[in-house]
C-alpha cells in the first residue's frame, strides 16, 4: 500500500489569487468573514486550548463552527485553523494529541488555498503534529507524534515523519 499522492489533497481545496498586489495573507479581513470574526475564533480556540475537560473544549470549539463529535477527545494546546474553522471535521472516538495544529488554509506569497480537513472515527493524531488543509485521517489510523500530515491517511494504517510516509499498513 502506498499513500497518496499530495495532488489528492490539493485537488480538495479551492485556490484562489491574492486580492491584490500585496501578499495573500494581507487580505485575510476580506477572505475570512472580518476581523471580528476572526477575533471571535481565535478567542475560543486559545480558550479551547488550556480547557481542562473535553466537554469544556468541544463546546468552544463548536462555537466557531468546527464540527466536533461529542466523544471527540482532543488534548491541551491543540491549535485548530482561525480563519475557516468550519472546515475542520473531528468524528466520534478519534484523538487529537497535545499541541496539535490543524490547518484548513495555507497562505501563500501570491496565492492561497482552503480545504476542508476530516479525522475520521478512531483515529489517532500524536502531540505536536502539523495538519495541512484538504487531508483525510482515515478510520482507525494513527499518525505518530511530531509528524506533518501532507496527504490523505488511508484507514487503520500508520504513518509518521515530515511529511508522512506509511510505517505499516491497516
Amino acid at each position: 500500500m502506498e499513500l497518496p499522492p499530495t495532488e489528492v489533497r490539493k485537488a480538495r481545496c479551492q485556490t484562489f489569487p491574492a486580492a491584490g498586489e500585496r501578499a495573500a495573507l494581507w487580505y485575510f479581513p476580506q477572505l475570512t468573514g472580518g476581523t471580528v470574526r476572526v477575533l471571535r475564533n481565535a478567542l475560543c480556540i486559545y480558550a479551547a486550548r488550556i480547557a481542562p475537560g473535553f466537554g469544556i473544549k468541544r463546546a468552544l470549539l463548536r462555537l466557531t463552527g468546527a464540527q466536533i463529535a461529542p466523544h471527540a477527545a482532543i488534548g491541551l494546546g491543540v491549535m485548530l485553523d482561525i480563519f475557516f474553522p468550519q472546515d475542520i471535521t473531528i468524528e466520534d472516538d478519534a484523538t487529537v494529541g497535545y499541541n496539535t495544529t490543524i490547518l484548513a488554509h495555507e497562505f501563500m506569497r501570491y496565492e492561497w488555498r482552503r480545504g476542508p480537513v476530516r479525522i475520521c472515527r478512531d483515529a489517532t493524531i500524536g502531540a505536536n503534529c502539523t495538519l495541512l488543509p484538504g487531508v483525510i485521517v482515515g478510520e482507525g489510523a494513527t499518525v505518530s507524534a511530531m509528524s506533518l500530515v501532507n496527504r490523505d491517511v488511508p484507514p487503520g494504517a500508520f504513518v509518521g515523519g515530515v511529511p508522512i510516509r506509511l510505517l505499516r499498513e491497516g
